[in-house]
């Protein structure tokens, strides 16, 4: 018998109508973790929907994080994050017994925030956003959607962040201040995060303290372990600066698309002469974020396509 929620619901999770087939492996994701544990202990039965019904056959079995791994047969069994706690070699042997429950029928329930594992066992994958069931089906294609939903609360989050100027090294004659350095996403706005794939921009603002004659504004982007992934300047934009009189105030914007892959990245910038003489440098002033809604690897985004030839 099926694991079947017939507009099951138990504050805060809202009325569910699916089911979890014999012989089936159902993937559970979500950012409301009382709704996701509502939803294995209803499917276990070990608390009833306040309205509603959920039927599932016995024996059910609930294993929790911090349960002891109990793969022993069951007909219904309920997985609460499983694996967290587990090294890799349980893991592995825990993906085989799982498995090897689904050819022998079993109903099977995996709340995880783990989307290798929810990928790799699962037959489909179930979304709930907030105490709703946004989403069910095919998991890659669900996942899709959940990491657009998380990447679009990012950037939201990230709009709200200020981040402070915090060199790991600060030098120079004094000659000018580096007074602001800002990330920008696509619509101009400062943001710690940007979005793989979006046209960006960095703007640094500087304070001249005396006549310089002619100042160079650059920047460079670190990974960070400290691996330079791009840096430039106004020199090689061909933007003329000076001379400018103490007491000046510039800004500098550099716009370009993010090429890059998610990870964490640093912000250098600086200002000096043209042979190198340095008025401010602002070593790893600021750190920010980039994210996309697929996995790349490494540092640069080359945003690949794939196309198959049959020879």
């Amino acid at each position: 018998m099926s694991i079947q929620f017939r507009d099951a619901a138990l504050a805060p999770l809202e009325p569910v109508r699916a089911e979890v087939p014999d012989g089936t492996i159902i993937g559970v994701i979500g950012d409301q973790p009382d709704a996701l544990s509502a939803l294995a202990r209803l499917a276990a039965g070990a608390l009833r929907p306040s309205t509603g019904e959920v039927r599932a056959a016995p024996p059910a079995r609930l294993v929790g994080p911090a349960d002891p791994l109990n793969l022993a047969p069951a007909a219904t069994l309920v997985l609460e994050h499983p694996l967290a706690l587990q090294d890799a070699v349980v893991r592995a042997r825990s993906s085989i017994g799982i498995e090897r429950l689904r050819r022998h029928g079993a109903s099977i329930l995996i709340i995880s925030h783990d989307q290798n594992l929810l990928a790799s066992l699962c037959d489909e994958v179930w979304w709930l956003n907030g105490g709703r069931l946004e989403t069910r089906g095919d998991p890659r294609i669900t996942l899709d959607a959940y990491n657009r939903h998380v990447n679009s609360q990012l950037r939201q989050w990230a709009a709200s962040i200020s981040e402070p100027l915090a060199p790991s090294m600060r030098r120079g004659d004094g000659r000018a201040e580096i007074v602001s350095l800002e990330t920008l996403d696509a619509g101009g706005n400062a943001t710690v995060q940007w979005q793989s794939g979006e046209p960006v921009a960095v703007r640094v603002g500087v304070k001249f303290t005396q006549p310089v004659e002619d100042p160079v504004v650059g920047i460079m982007i670190r990974t960070r372990i400290g691996f330079e992934v791009f840096g430039t300047n106004t020199e090689l934009e061909r933007l003329k600066l000076g001379p400018v009189e103490g007491g000046a105030r510039i800004a500098v914007t550099f716009r370009f698309p993010c090429g890059l892959c998610p990870q964490q990245y640093t912000l250098t910038a600086a200002s000096h002469d043209p042979d190198g003489v340095w008025h401010d440098w602002l070593e790893d002033a600021v750190a920010f974020s980039v994210t996309d809604t697929r996995y790349t690897a490494g540092v640069a985004n080359l945003r690949a396509t794939a196309e198959l030839e049959r020879l």
